[in-house]
């Protein structure tokens, strides 16, 4: 009888042993997108940028700052696990959408910037629609007239970037993707004390970065689902399909095509599609390529909630030293930075601040002023800023 029990007790223990490392779990995946991924939404196979660094397992749940690092180490798409048909996804819900914020979309000058931004997003599209499809030649002072329209006379930076920020619930395309990045640029020209000719054609390069990407069908630009070889290498090849379409345009100066093709190489090497460093990306593009990945990642989605500013300064002060070149890099940060001193947040516990001053040696935690106190961020690690108002 021991004999038999021991000999049950065994085959048992082999059955669920061969039981264990037999089962798999029934998932299929789905090759998605980074600027289509949802905070949630569950890796499939482990994520490496190209220096063989590990982004994120498979398993992980991603978060808004995983996402923001894909974009910022220039990952292309990823292998989500496919959720069940029933798990459907909300649309991001906006709970901190405070009063004082959506009064500033009712005030005049917003009213009027939104309404020229609109105007300027369909005059882009008729523009590059008719370059793209009848070959024809781009008007470089309509395009800028019609960008510096965006400025009103008395508009100061801080002023531009929280239109900007107020923007992002009404599009996420492509084309107001480039006019943002070409306002970013506008910006960073003066704070690089550019001669105007040079802010004009650094303008123009924010503008016409993506213009690869606007003759991708939208079938695979925002595809959801599982990409195929052929779709992925059309994603991929964008920046060059870019440089095709602007390189033999005479009217427009050769550093524009040259930051469409360069756009996404990095310093480092782990950029694409060539993956040259830095000696062979021309300083135009490095501008570009800065301006492009900070309006990626502050930018709202309709699942996915926009960073706020402070916090992609965090991901790009761990993560983008070695990618992008020194000076522009710091100067950025640093000016943009302080274009939010003076700008109401909500810190993570809820509470109402005022941004009162920057920590040159923390940018990402400034000292803020509440109704009861001051804080110094530097200092109370436990709270963050979560947004702004």
């Amino acid at each position: 009888m021991v004999i038999y029990s021991q000999k049950m007790s065994k085959l048992m223990i082999g059955v669920l042993l061969i039981s264990f490392f037999n089962t798999k779990e029934e998932y299929s995946l789905k090759q998605v997108l980074v600027h289509n991924l949802v905070p949630g939404m569950t890796v499939g196979k482990d994520v490496y940028a190209e220096n063989d660094l590990l982004l994120t397992p498979a398993g992980a749940k991603l978060t808004n700052h995983t996402i923001s690092s894909l974009l910022l180490h220039s990952i292309l798409s990823v292998y989500i696990k496919e959720e069940p048909v029933s798990e459907k996804r909300e649309p991001v819900k906006k709970p901190n959408m405070q009063k004082s914020s959506l009064a500033f979309t009712e005030t005049k000058e917003f009213q009027r910037f939104s309404k020229n931004f609109k105007n300027t997003t369909e005059s882009l599209k008729g523009q590059i629609n008719d370059v793209v499809t009848k070959n024809a030649s781009f008007s470089p002072d309509l395009l800028l007239t019609q960008t510096s329209e965006l400025f009103s006379q008395d508009m100061t930076t801080i002023c531009l970037f929280d239109m900007l920020h107020h923007m992002r619930h009404y599009d996420d395309s492509t084309y107001v993707h480039c006019i943002n990045v070409a306002l970013i640029c506008n910006v960073f020209g003066k704070w690089l004390e550019l001669p105007q000719k040079e802010i004009e054609v650094l303008t123009l390069c924010g503008l016409l970065h993506d213009i690869g990407k606007l003759d991708i069908p939208d079938s695979i630009v925002k595809k959801a689902g599982k990409l195929t070889p052929d779709e992925y290498k059309v994603i991929q090849r964008h920046p060059y399909k870019g440089y095709l379409l602007l390189k033999d345009h005479a009217e427009l100066d050769p550093r524009i095509a040259q930051a469409a093709l360069l756009h996404h190489e990095r310093c480092d090497g782990t950029g694409y599609p060539t993956g040259c460093s830095r000696n062979r990306i021309t300083d135009f593009a490095l501008i570009v390529s800065i301006a492009d990945v900070y309006d990626a990642m502050t930018s709202e989605r309709v699942y996915r909630e926009a960073l706020s500013p402070f916090k992609v300064i965090k991901i790009l002060q761990d993560e983008g030293v070695q990618k992008y070149d020194t000076h522009y890099f710091l100067t950025f940060l640093h000016q943009i930075v302080n274009s939010y001193v003076n700008s109401d947040v909500l810190l993570s516990d809820g509470t109402k601040a005022h941004v009162i001053y920057i920590n040159k040696m923390d940018l990402s935690r400034p000292v803020v002023k509440t109704a009861s106190s001051i804080i110094d961020l530097s200092k109370e690690r436990t709270l963050e800023i979560e947004a702004m108002l």
